[in-house]
């Protein structure tokens, strides 16, 4: 009896095996979707590389749901008998996410923003990713109506500038807090793409959302969020001109409710002479940086939001290690060693069921060693910022109101007498309306009181007109700049040459935009016109004592036009853009094209794209011809263009990766030296880049997620 009652233990659990199989397969048209989640009776599986997977089950009735980011989730059920085996073939459709757009802080959607916001996307970004996976310039710079300007060939330096108006003007903010600054000509070589969600940029007079730093425009970089499971990419990449990096992102949900992203990276490079005449082309750096990020959310409009983040970087040019600058037959060395901590919070909770109150708080410490060859300069940069908003809808408002203050104090150690402290507190509103279903405006004003250059009315209105597959967008907007002393100019040159004969004004700013787009299902197209004009613009005269600061009494005005165009028919895209900026000043030698802003500029970028092979790539862009100003070899310089190839293979978790800029070897030394003839007045050895420095650049590497 015991033994019966043995065997038949040992049997039940061997009935109860599964003795059928289910075999899904996962496609997009015609190809097969990797990494896809099957849910099979509440158990989840991933398909391989062939977009397929094998589930032993026990028959019955099946329930299967098949989940893949940016597709729509398929639900199926089937009967499965006994020692049968099933096949099922399931078609994923992608589907369109709304962007919703918090840069103009009312988080509506992108199409029904009536102020112009472009945004550029996480596939976008991870194209860019590959080509520079240390900084975001070349990410910037390829986007239409945006050049990254180099400021500094010595130490490598750059500045964005929006639609013609100087890098200085432009607002950067991380996830819509100022944690980096004033960003300064080296603050864009020290942010990584790698944990990018999106990129959200406002053309144009932004200070009646912004205040003082948003004169040309802001650029919001949003970070990508944790979701329901684990997730951590590394990215290995070395450049044939000596670069290398080593980037990590980790993702986690820590709870239903709470999330946390953490950021890490290494970069080095080499310094390098590309042209043999022992001055490099290439400063040679080494940057270690660590940000991590958590968010909480109760799903019931009560959100939290904390980052901090740390950035330690030892950068340095001039004469090769070991040579000597013929034109002196000293060694010249330029170096300067950063040392950057910053912090912030977001909080928002919902009040009686229909206001939204949303706290910002930042704060951030620089502090940088600059030699420029026998001249040291030391400084510590602080910056606070907080910001207290309701935000609210009436029929068909949507309206913000709020509170800000800022304080921005710069602390020279050995040039005391351009230290300063910048206060500024404001209150602003905004409230957009959708008049009728064509027609909807956005009014904004702020009134900001500055300690040193008094108050100022930021006003602006948008608006967004709709028939049919047309939409155009009409922006007015004034704003203003707290005048300093330190400019791209002075930030290469350094300080101990600089002249302030009399007091700075604030520069002020109006920008008037126009564009119409239609989008005929793939094809979508934009023009867009544009103007700004700048009042009391800061001018930087190179005399014979050094640099002499004074506010034009003329304006600058910029004029022009860009044409964005794209095509999506899967797997290929194809981009292009066009610009032209005429950006006119009137310095004490009269009225001239502004400095390093070409007039034309032109890119196509085609790709070829599946998310189970790959990508390829290839790019194509056009720079006009520019003025340039104490340039003893030429007055203007040359057009050029450059041609870039990348390419990718996915081989199960690995992406491989090629990139080669610049093929067709453009470099600025091909037809001038980068060394003067003779030292400047104000210190510096070279001219100032108007084309690529560094020639032809392969790099490639590995990346890998789990």
């Amino acid at each position: 009896m015991r033994t019966l009652v043995l065997l038949m233990v040992l049997a039940q659990p061997a009935a109860q095996e599964p003795n059928a199989t289910l075999r899904v397969e996962v496609r997009e048209e015609s190809s097969p979707v990797a990494d896809a989640s099957v849910i099979v009776n509440g158990t989840t599986y991933r398909t391989d590389a062939e977009g397929t997977v094998s589930i032993p089950i026990e028959p019955g009735h099946v329930a299967i749901v098949v989940v893949k980011e940016g597709f729509s989730p398929v639900t199926t059920t089937l009967d499965v008998q006994s020692g049968q085996r099933r096949d099922v073939m399931v078609a994923l459709q992608r589907f369109e996410e709304e962007v919703t757009v918090s840069a103009t802080r009312t988080d509506a959607r992108l199409e029904d923003q009536p102020m112009r916001v472009e945004v550029l996307n996480r596939e976008e970004i991870e194209e860019k990713l590959l080509m520079t996976p240390g900084d975001i310039v070349m990410m910037l710079n390829e986007m239409g109506g945006m050049r990254v300007q180099a400021t500094s060939p010595s130490l490598g330096a750059a500045s964005v500038r929006i639609q013609g108006m100087r890098g200085r003007y432009t607002r950067f903010l991380s996830d819509g807090l100022p944690l980096f600054g004033e960003v300064g000509a080296l603050g864009l070589l020290q942010i990584p793409p790698m944990d990018l969600g999106r990129v959200e940029v406002i053309k144009g007079v932004a200070s009646s959302l912004y205040g003082a730093g948003a004169m040309g425009g802001v650029v919001n970089l949003i970070s990508r969020k944790a979701g329901r499971e684990r997730q951590t990419e590394f990215l290995i990449n070395r450049s044939t001109r000596g670069a290398t990096d080593g980037v990590a992102w980790y993702a986690a949900p820590l709870s239903p409710r709470w999330g946390l992203t953490m950021l890490g990276g290494g970069h080095w490079q080499r310094q390098t002479d590309v042209n043999d005449d022992a001055w490099a082309d290439l400063p040679g750096y080494s940057r270690a940086l660590f940000r991590p990020r958590l968010s909480w959310d109760d799903g019931q409009g009560r959100t939290f939001f904390a980052t901090t983040g740390v950035t330690i970087e030892n950068r340095h040019g001039g004469t090769q290690p070991g040579t000597i600058l013929p034109l002196s037959g000293m060694p010249y060395v330029e170096a300067l060693d950063t040392r950057k901590v910053d912090v912030g919070a977001v909080g928002q909770t919902l009040v009686g069921g229909r206001y939204v109150v949303a706290a910002r708080f930042a704060m951030g410490q620089q502090r940088h060693e600059h030699q420029f060859g026998e001249a040291r300069e030391r400084d510590r940069h602080d910056t606070a910022f907080g910001e207290l908003t309701i935000r609210g809808t009436r029929q068909r408002n949507v309206w913000v109101g709020g509170v800000a203050v800022e304080r921005d104090a710069y602390r020279p150690r050995d040039l005391n007498q351009w230290r300063y402290t910048f206060v500024v507190p404001g209150v602003f509103a905004q409230d957009d309306v959708e008049i009728s279903k064509w027609l909807s405006l956005s009014m904004s004003g702020r009134l900001d009181r500055h300690n040193e250059y008094g108050t100022f009315f930021s006003p602006r209105l948008s608006g967004l007109i709709r028939s049919g597959r047309w939409n155009s967008r009409l922006s007015v907007g004034t704003g203003f700049f707290a005048s300093s002393p330190l400019t791209e100019e002075t930030e290469a040159a350094g300080l101990s040459r600089v002249t302030i004969p009399t007091p700075l004004r604030a520069e002020q700013g109006r920008s008037t935009s126009l564009d119409v787009g239609r989008t005929d299902g793939p094809v979508a197209y934009t023009v867009t016109l544009f103007a700004s004009r700048v009042r009391y613009p800061i001018h930087v005269q190179r005399s014979e004592s050094g640099l002499v600061l004074t506010n034009l009494t003329a304006p600058t005005v910029n004029r022009g036009l860009e044409l964005l165009g794209t095509i999506r028919l899967a797997p290929f895209s194809v981009t292009t853009t066009y610009t032209y900026v005429r950006a006119r000043e009137i310095d004490p030698q009269g009225e001239r094209d502004v400095p390093l802003t070409p007039r034309h500029g032109a890119g196509i970028v085609g790709m070829w794209e599946r998310e189970t092979a790959g990508r390829i790539g290839v790019e194509w862009y056009y720079t006009g011809v520019q003025r340039l100003e104490e340039n003893p070899y030429r007055e203007r310089s040359e057009p050029y263009f450059v041609i870039g190839l990348l390419a990718e293979r996915q081989i199960r978790r690995v992406r491989l990766f090629i990139n080669g800029e610049n093929l067709n070897g453009v470099r600025q030394t091909k037809w001038d030296p980068i060394l003067r003839p003779a030292r400047a007045s104000d210190g510096r050895w070279t001219v100032d880049a108007w084309a690529p420095l560094e020639g032809r650049n392969i790099n490639g590497g590995l990346r890998l997620r789990f």
